[in-house]
């Protein structure tokens, strides 16, 4: 308790409300720490189906001090059979006002796993026009292998207007698009899929019944987990090496893709962190392109 009164008290006299202007995306629990009362903090985890996991039971158990959970599988698009996709922009305005963030704050996201499902909520928040939005380097883990508190009292807060956005289309990839950039074998951009290698190849299923693994023409394997080290995002020199082995031009443009949006966000996440200006994500990701019929499916022999 007196730790986690003193990391608050630093947050109000060290940073006052300037930690708006001075966090960068990427930030350090260090960073986090002294910044606690100048955010707005989310807990942005989900989980595979597979690893019976609930993330809103493992946040009412433990979270960072005055997180909010986002519900990446309830702040969502309910009107097509898909998961996760985008919300409507309406729909995403009164969802994060309920959770007391207005345009004007700075959101921090972090996840239970450590650098997981947090770039996915970033991405969501940049794709409707929120620049200042930070993730937290390594997550929970990080936070409490480093020292600091947390809690398992759910925060009480004021609900707050979010200001109905715009989706910036210039970060979000459809279907069309896709298939379009598939016919012409990655020529309009390069496409990152962020699955693991296997599935990819078509060498072992997807986990979703019913879809094809493969991979569209053109697309280049880069699985998400190549970017983490010890649960973190790799520095900045290290995801420069692993973008260039794979042959990805970051002068040109980018597509990230995974199986359902998810890990396709940490791609986007690290291009981000290293210069790339020209980077999307496919929001429906693999789940669509290999349920719709006039898709053009690759295997590896």
């Amino acid at each position: 308790m007196l730790l986690q009164q003193s990391v608050r008290r630093s947050a109000t006299t060290l940073m006052s409300g300037i930690a708006k202007r001075n966090l960068g995306t990427l930030i350090s629990t260090k960073e986090l720490a002294t910044s606690l009362d100048a955010v707005k903090l989310l807990d942005g985890s989900w989980h595979m189906p597979n690893t019976n996991r609930d993330p809103y039971q493992e946040y009412i158990q433990q979270h960072i001090p005055g997180a909010r959970f986002f519900g990446i599988d309830e702040i969502k698009d309910t009107t097509v059979d898909l998961p996760h996709m985008l919300p409507a922009p309406d729909a995403f305005a009164a969802a994060v006002g309920k959770l007391g963030i207005s345009e004007q704050d700075h959101v921090v996201v972090y996840d239970s796993v450590g650098l997981f499902s947090a770039p996915r909520v970033y991405w969501t928040f940049k794709a409707f026009g929120h620049e200042n939005v930070s993730v937290l380097n390594g997550g929970l883990p990080k936070w409490i292998k480093d020292g600091y508190p947390t809690e398992s009292v759910e925060p009480k807060f004021e609900p707050a207007t979010y200001k109905v956005p715009e989706i910036n289309r210039n970060l979000v990839w459809d279907y069309d698009a896709v298939l379009g950039n598939a016919r012409q074998q990655g020529k309009v951009a390069q496409v990152l899929d962020a699955r693991p290698q296997a599935r990819f190849t078509g060498q072992v299923p997807e986990p979703r019944p019913g879809l094809s693994s493969g991979h569209m023409p053109g697309s280049i394997s880069l699985p998400f987990d190549k970017l983490i080290e010890d649960g973190s995002l790799m520095d900045q020199e290290k995801l420069r090496q692993v973008f260039q082995s794979a042959n990805v031009d970051l002068e040109k443009p980018i597509v990230a893709s995974c199986g359902s949006g998810i890990t396709a966000s940490i791609l986007y996440f690290a291009l981000e962190q290293i210069g790339a200006k020209n980077i999307a994500v496919y929001d429906g990701s693999w789940t669509e392109y290999a349920g719709k019929k006039d898709s053009i499916i690759i295997k590896d022999q």
